[in-house]
């Protein structure tokens, strides 16, 4: 759920409900990355919900293409990540091991 100003699409306040801490700070620090985010923060309103608040402020560009753009890259990261860590465990139970290389 969006809540913002009809008139500044640049700032808004995400609610994302059924999420907490591990995403919300992955998302922050994709979207502090982006030089269009002048401010991305979030908060939990209370321990014993399951909601998110993330505030997103940017340049000028709608702040809801921009945090669609931060789980985008962040998607992407975690899909490197994967295949990456996917690989390394192939290559470690294959017949030869890792191949470490030593000085």
């Amino acid at each position: 759920m969006e809540h913002g100003s009809a008139t500044d699409s640049s700032s808004s306040t995400f609610s994302l409900m059924d999420e907490d801490h591990t995403l919300a700070n992955s998302v922050r620090y994709t979207l502090n990355q982006d030089p269009r985010v002048i401010f991305c923060g979030y908060s939990i309103p209370h321990p014993s919900e399951n909601k998110v608040n993330i505030r997103v402020q940017t340049t000028g560009d709608p702040a809801k293409d921009v945090l669609k753009d931060g789980f985008q890259n962040l998607m992407v990261m975690c899909q490197h990540v994967r295949s990456t860590f996917g690989k390394a465990v192939d290559d470690f139970k294959s017949p030869e091991g890792m191949k470490i290389d030593t000085p």
